[in-house]
Protein backbone atom coordinates (compact mmCIF):
# COMPACT_ATOMS: atom_id res chain seq x y z
CA UNK A 1 0.00 0.00 0.00
CA UNK A 2 1.18 3.54 -0.74
CA UNK A 3 1.61 6.27 1.84
CA UNK A 4 -1.11 8.91 1.84
CA UNK A 5 0.49 10.99 4.61
CA UNK A 6 4.17 11.07 5.50
CA UNK A 7 5.63 13.26 8.23
CA UNK A 8 9.41 13.27 8.42
CA UNK A 9 11.50 14.72 11.26
CA UNK A 10 8.92 17.46 11.78
CA UNK A 11 9.43 20.21 14.36
CA UNK A 12 7.42 23.33 15.15
CA UNK A 13 8.06 26.06 17.70
CA UNK A 14 6.00 29.10 18.64
CA UNK A 15 8.76 30.13 21.03
CA UNK A 16 12.37 29.46 20.06
CA UNK A 17 13.06 28.20 23.56
CA UNK A 18 10.12 25.80 23.72
CA UNK A 19 9.27 23.60 20.68
CA UNK A 20 5.62 22.54 20.50
CA UNK A 21 6.57 19.50 18.40
CA UNK A 22 10.07 18.14 18.03
CA UNK A 23 11.46 15.68 15.46
CA UNK A 24 8.38 13.54 14.94
CA UNK A 25 7.99 11.08 12.08
CA UNK A 26 5.03 8.92 11.08
CA UNK A 27 3.14 7.74 8.02
CA UNK A 28 -0.44 6.76 7.21
CA UNK A 29 -1.14 4.32 4.40
CA UNK A 30 -4.10 3.76 2.08
CA UNK A 31 -7.02 2.11 3.85
CA UNK A 32 -5.66 2.93 7.30
CA UNK A 33 -7.19 4.69 10.29
CA UNK A 34 -4.39 6.25 12.31
CA UNK A 35 -5.01 7.59 15.81
CA UNK A 36 -2.93 10.44 17.24
CA UNK A 37 -3.15 10.28 21.03
CA UNK A 38 -2.01 12.70 23.71
CA UNK A 39 -3.09 14.96 26.53
CA UNK A 40 -4.02 18.61 26.01
CA UNK A 41 -0.97 20.61 24.96
CA UNK A 42 1.00 17.55 23.88
CA UNK A 43 1.34 18.75 20.28
CA UNK A 44 -1.59 17.06 18.53
CA UNK A 45 -3.32 20.17 17.17
CA UNK A 46 -0.03 21.78 16.14
CA UNK A 47 0.81 18.72 14.09
CA UNK A 48 -2.64 18.52 12.55
CA UNK A 49 -2.74 22.23 11.62
CA UNK A 50 0.62 21.78 9.93
CA UNK A 51 -0.54 18.70 8.01
CA UNK A 52 -3.52 20.56 6.54
CA UNK A 53 -1.50 23.67 5.64
CA UNK A 54 -2.76 26.11 8.28
CA UNK A 55 0.71 26.39 9.83
CA UNK A 56 3.80 26.73 7.60
CA UNK A 57 6.10 23.75 7.08
CA UNK A 58 9.54 23.19 5.58
CA UNK A 59 10.32 21.61 2.22
CA UNK A 60 10.69 18.01 3.35
CA UNK A 61 8.50 17.95 6.48
CA UNK A 62 5.18 16.66 5.15
CA UNK A 63 4.10 14.82 1.99
CA UNK A 64 0.57 14.02 0.83
CA UNK A 65 0.35 11.17 -1.69
CA UNK A 66 4.01 11.73 -2.48
CA UNK A 67 3.66 15.50 -3.02
CA UNK A 68 5.47 18.02 -0.88
CA UNK A 69 3.02 20.14 1.11
CA UNK A 70 5.56 22.98 0.99
CA UNK A 71 5.95 22.88 -2.80
CA UNK A 72 2.45 21.78 -3.90
CA UNK A 73 0.17 23.06 -1.16
CA UNK A 74 -2.95 23.59 -3.30
CA UNK A 75 -2.65 20.21 -4.97
CA UNK A 76 -2.26 18.54 -1.57
CA UNK A 77 -5.22 20.38 -0.06
CA UNK A 78 -7.46 19.27 -2.92
CA UNK A 79 -6.94 15.71 -1.71
CA UNK A 80 -7.78 16.47 1.92
CA UNK A 81 -10.70 17.23 4.18
CA UNK A 82 -10.15 18.73 7.62
CA UNK A 83 -12.58 19.05 10.50
CA UNK A 84 -11.21 20.92 13.55
CA UNK A 85 -12.34 20.26 17.09
CA UNK A 86 -14.67 23.27 16.97
CA UNK A 87 -15.59 23.84 13.31
CA UNK A 88 -16.78 27.28 12.21
CA UNK A 89 -19.66 27.11 9.74
CA UNK A 90 -21.41 29.87 7.80
CA UNK A 91 -24.38 30.23 10.11
CA UNK A 92 -26.35 32.43 7.71
CA UNK A 93 -26.58 29.46 5.31
CA UNK A 94 -28.82 26.42 5.51
CA UNK A 95 -27.29 23.03 6.20
CA UNK A 96 -27.90 21.81 2.65
CA UNK A 97 -26.66 25.10 1.24
CA UNK A 98 -23.37 24.82 3.11
CA UNK A 99 -22.84 21.19 2.10
CA UNK A 100 -23.47 22.06 -1.54
CA UNK A 101 -21.09 25.01 -1.25
CA UNK A 102 -18.29 22.70 -0.10
CA UNK A 103 -19.21 20.16 -2.78
CA UNK A 104 -18.91 22.96 -5.37
CA UNK A 105 -15.46 23.87 -4.07
CA UNK A 106 -14.33 20.28 -4.59
CA UNK A 107 -16.21 20.02 -7.93
CA UNK A 108 -18.34 17.03 -6.93
CA UNK A 109 -20.75 16.22 -9.80
CA UNK A 110 -24.41 16.95 -9.01
CA UNK A 111 -25.61 13.37 -9.37
CA UNK A 112 -22.84 12.01 -7.13
CA UNK A 113 -23.29 14.62 -4.42
CA UNK A 114 -27.06 14.19 -4.31
CA UNK A 115 -26.72 10.47 -3.64
CA UNK A 116 -23.98 11.01 -1.04
CA UNK A 117 -25.84 13.76 0.79
CA UNK A 118 -28.98 11.65 0.97
CA UNK A 119 -27.02 8.67 2.29
CA UNK A 120 -25.17 10.73 4.89
CA UNK A 121 -28.27 12.66 5.98
CA UNK A 122 -30.13 9.40 6.54
CA UNK A 123 -27.21 7.93 8.46
CA UNK A 124 -26.81 10.97 10.73
CA UNK A 125 -30.61 11.38 11.02
CA UNK A 126 -30.52 15.02 9.97
CA UNK A 127 -32.45 14.91 6.70
CA UNK A 128 -35.47 16.86 7.89
CA UNK A 129 -33.29 19.70 9.28
CA UNK A 130 -31.08 20.25 6.23
CA UNK A 131 -33.20 23.18 5.07
CA UNK A 132 -32.89 25.02 8.41
CA UNK A 133 -30.39 27.78 9.06
CA UNK A 134 -27.15 26.58 10.63
CA UNK A 135 -27.57 29.29 13.28
CA UNK A 136 -30.54 27.32 14.63
CA UNK A 137 -28.57 24.08 15.04
CA UNK A 138 -27.25 22.62 18.27
CA UNK A 139 -23.52 21.96 18.62
CA UNK A 140 -24.05 18.30 17.75
CA UNK A 141 -26.06 19.18 14.63
CA UNK A 142 -23.35 21.58 13.46
CA UNK A 143 -20.77 18.86 13.91
CA UNK A 144 -22.84 16.47 11.80
CA UNK A 145 -23.02 19.06 9.01
CA UNK A 146 -19.27 19.60 9.19
CA UNK A 147 -18.67 15.85 8.95
CA UNK A 148 -21.01 15.57 5.99
CA UNK A 149 -19.00 18.24 4.14
CA UNK A 150 -15.89 16.12 4.67
CA UNK A 151 -17.39 12.85 3.46
CA UNK A 152 -19.31 14.32 0.52
CA UNK A 153 -16.22 14.66 -1.68
CA UNK A 154 -14.53 11.44 -0.51
CA UNK A 155 -11.10 12.89 0.31
CA UNK A 156 -7.97 10.82 -0.12
CA UNK A 157 -6.89 11.99 3.34
CA UNK A 158 -9.40 12.86 6.06
CA UNK A 159 -7.93 14.76 9.02
CA UNK A 160 -10.03 15.08 12.16
CA UNK A 161 -9.23 16.83 15.45
CA UNK A 162 -11.18 15.25 18.34
CA UNK A 163 -14.14 14.29 16.09
CA UNK A 164 -16.18 12.43 18.71
CA UNK A 165 -16.46 15.31 21.18
CA UNK A 166 -20.06 16.58 21.24
CA UNK A 167 -21.55 13.64 19.32
CA UNK A 168 -24.23 11.46 20.87
CA UNK A 169 -23.64 7.66 20.95
CA UNK A 170 -25.67 7.04 17.77
CA UNK A 171 -23.84 9.74 15.81
CA UNK A 172 -20.50 8.43 17.10
CA UNK A 173 -21.37 4.96 15.83
CA UNK A 174 -22.34 6.39 12.43
CA UNK A 175 -19.08 8.34 12.24
CA UNK A 176 -17.07 5.19 12.93
CA UNK A 177 -18.97 3.37 10.17
CA UNK A 178 -18.38 6.19 7.70
CA UNK A 179 -14.68 6.36 8.58
CA UNK A 180 -14.22 2.66 7.96
CA UNK A 181 -16.25 2.81 4.72
CA UNK A 182 -14.10 5.67 3.41
CA UNK A 183 -10.92 3.74 4.13
CA UNK A 184 -12.30 0.65 2.40
CA UNK A 185 -12.24 2.71 -0.81
CA UNK A 186 -8.53 3.46 -0.50
CA UNK A 187 -8.55 6.68 1.51
CA UNK A 188 -6.74 7.21 4.83
CA UNK A 189 -7.74 8.89 8.09
CA UNK A 190 -5.50 10.71 10.56
CA UNK A 191 -7.33 11.83 13.69
CA UNK A 192 -6.55 12.99 17.19
CA UNK A 193 -8.43 11.76 20.21
CA UNK A 194 -8.14 11.46 23.96
CA UNK A 195 -10.85 8.78 24.05
CA UNK A 196 -8.59 5.75 24.31
CA UNK A 197 -11.42 3.20 24.09
CA UNK A 198 -12.36 4.60 20.68
CA UNK A 199 -8.77 4.52 19.46
CA UNK A 200 -8.28 0.95 20.63
CA UNK A 201 -11.38 -0.34 18.84
CA UNK A 202 -11.23 1.80 15.70
CA UNK A 203 -7.60 2.41 14.78
CA UNK A 204 -5.24 0.23 12.80
CA UNK A 205 -2.20 2.06 14.14
CA UNK A 206 -1.62 4.81 16.68
CA UNK A 207 1.08 7.20 17.84
CA UNK A 208 1.23 8.66 21.33
CA UNK A 209 2.68 12.14 21.71
CA UNK A 210 3.86 13.70 24.95
CA UNK A 211 5.44 17.16 25.29
CA UNK A 212 6.01 17.31 21.55
CA UNK A 213 7.69 13.91 21.23
CA UNK A 214 6.24 10.64 19.93
CA UNK A 215 6.77 8.14 22.74
CA UNK A 216 5.00 5.10 21.28
CA UNK A 217 3.98 4.17 17.76
CA UNK A 218 2.72 0.96 16.23
CA UNK A 219 -0.14 -1.37 15.40
CA UNK A 220 -2.89 -1.37 18.00
CA UNK A 221 -3.10 -5.16 18.08
CA UNK A 222 0.62 -5.38 18.91
CA UNK A 223 0.62 -2.61 21.52
CA UNK A 224 -2.40 -4.10 23.31
CA UNK A 225 -1.40 -7.73 23.15
CA UNK A 226 -1.30 -8.15 26.94
CA UNK A 227 -2.81 -4.85 28.15
CA UNK A 228 -5.34 -2.19 27.20
CA UNK A 229 -4.39 1.02 25.41
CA UNK A 230 -5.09 3.08 28.53
CA UNK A 231 -2.44 1.11 30.43
CA UNK A 232 0.05 1.63 27.61
CA UNK A 233 -0.65 5.37 27.63
CA UNK A 234 -0.33 5.74 31.41
CA UNK A 235 2.88 3.70 31.45
CA UNK A 236 4.44 5.95 28.82
CA UNK A 237 3.42 9.09 30.69
CA UNK A 238 5.09 7.73 33.81
CA UNK A 239 8.23 6.81 31.86
CA UNK A 240 8.44 10.31 30.43
CA UNK A 241 7.86 11.83 33.86
CA UNK A 242 10.62 9.72 35.40
CA UNK A 243 12.99 10.55 32.54
CA UNK A 244 12.41 14.28 32.94
CA UNK A 245 13.02 14.01 36.68
CA UNK A 246 16.28 12.13 36.15
CA UNK A 247 17.47 14.72 33.62
CA UNK A 248 16.54 17.53 35.99
CA UNK A 249 18.36 15.90 38.92
CA UNK A 250 21.46 15.09 36.87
Amino acid sequence: MSKVLEITDFSKAYDSNKPAVEHISLSVEEGEIFGFIGHNGAGKSTTIKSVVGILPVRRDDIHICGMSLWEQKKECQKLMAYIPDNPDLYEYMTGIGFINFIADVYQVPTEERTARIEELADAFEIKSQLGDLISSYSHGMKQKIALMTAFVHKPKLLVLDEPFVGLDPKASAVLKQQMRALCSEGSAIFFSTHVLEVAEKLCDRIAMIDHGHIVVQGKVEELTRDKCLEDVFLEQLQIQKDTCKEEKDA
